[in-house]
């Protein structure tokens, strides 16, 4: 039995409730038990997905493509060869067309923007693989791998290391969201966007700190997490970036001045010698690999969560 809802949209990590989330968490751990047990789940039968690229991905195809098969439905995959949006019509027309033959849509593209205006006139929920701005999906990934491992994410300390990106932004919402705390160390001029990752509903109190020395953004971290120093898009700016960034790697210092049982993760792809180091990411504490098939088991959730609303 599931009770459907009414339609919804899943572009930033503020747009879903606290209590959302709690629903959300303990169904993908239900969905990915049933997995590793190659028990059968296709409540998305004859339902199809399809897949926007443009920006080049590994794991949001790989995870949503093989998450929406195994829970029964199709895929549909386009790219920037086959659907560049606003140039060969305006976006609003092609989430018209689109949201006419499938079932739900997954966007990953540049600016927040081109996902909300397709949202708007799109019949069928949307999903944010990434813009610029957000990254929801990840941290869905990140928060549910953390549970798994630690428990409760409430009342914990999250460090972040590095630019003040999409990731940063999201982590942001979700300290807002889910009652725990960010520690944000960037370089100077690489600053989280406050009024953008916080958006409309304003920052818990103390959901959030800056430090301008990293270590000490690490200091009794229950999680230490980054991301690389130069996102897709940003490409022309490498070399600038990797002399601001210098002093901003994950190193073994700086996981020894978290919590002894701190986790360390990574969205990956990861440079090993640049925003981490080779100890610390292949080292005991990491668990990039577990939060990257993660992706797959938390979007399936959530795939479900959009077309069908509450399974009992």
């Amino acid at each position: 039995m599931s009770s459907a809802a009414p339609m919804k949209h899943y572009l930033q990590f503020s747009d879903f409730t606290a209590e959302e989330y709690h629903y959300l968490f303990e169904r993908a751990a239900i969905i990915k038990a049933k997995f590793k047990n190659y028990e059968k789940h296709h409540p998305l039968t004859d339902r199809t997905l399809a897949m926007i690229f443009e920006k080049a991905s590994t794991r949001t195809r790989v995870s949503f493509e093989a998450g929406m098969y195994q829970l029964g439905g199709s895929v549909v995959h386009l790219t920037t060869g086959d659907s560049q949006l606003g140039r060969a019509e305006p976006i609003e027309d092609s989430a018209k067309v689109i949201s006419r033959m499938v079932d739900l849509v997954m966007i990953r593209t540049f600016e927040q923007e081109k996902i909300e205006r397709f949202a708007a006139n799109s019949r069928v929920p949307v999903i944010n693989g990434l813009t610029n701005e957000f990254h929801p999906c990840q941290i869905l990934a990140d928060i549910f791998t953390f549970i798994e491992r630690r428990g409760s994410i409430a009342g914990k300390t999250v460090a972040w290391v590095g630019d003040g990106n999409n990731m940063a932004n999201t982590w942001l919402q979700a300290a807002a969201l889910l009652d725990f705390r960010v520690h944000v160390s960037t370089p100077r001029g690489y600053e989280i966007d406050e009024k953008l990752a916080v958006g409309p509903g304003g920052a818990r109190a103390g959901s959030y700190q800056v430090f301008d020395d990293p270590k000490e953004a690490c200091r009794d971290a229950d999680l230490v997490t980054t991301d690389v120093w130069t996102s897709m898009g940003y490409e022309a700016e490498n070399e600038e970036r990797r002399r601001a960034f210098a002093d901003w790697c994950v190193d073994s210092a700086m996981m020894a001045a978290a919590r002894p049982e701190a986790l360390f993760m990574h969205c990956l792809p990861a440079h090993r010698g640049e925003e981490v180091t080779a100890e610390v990411i292949d080292g005991p504490q990491s668990v990039v690999w577990d939060e990257a098939e993660n992706r797959m088991h938390v979007q399936k959730a959530l795939m479900e969560y959009l077309l069908l609303g509450r399974v009992a």
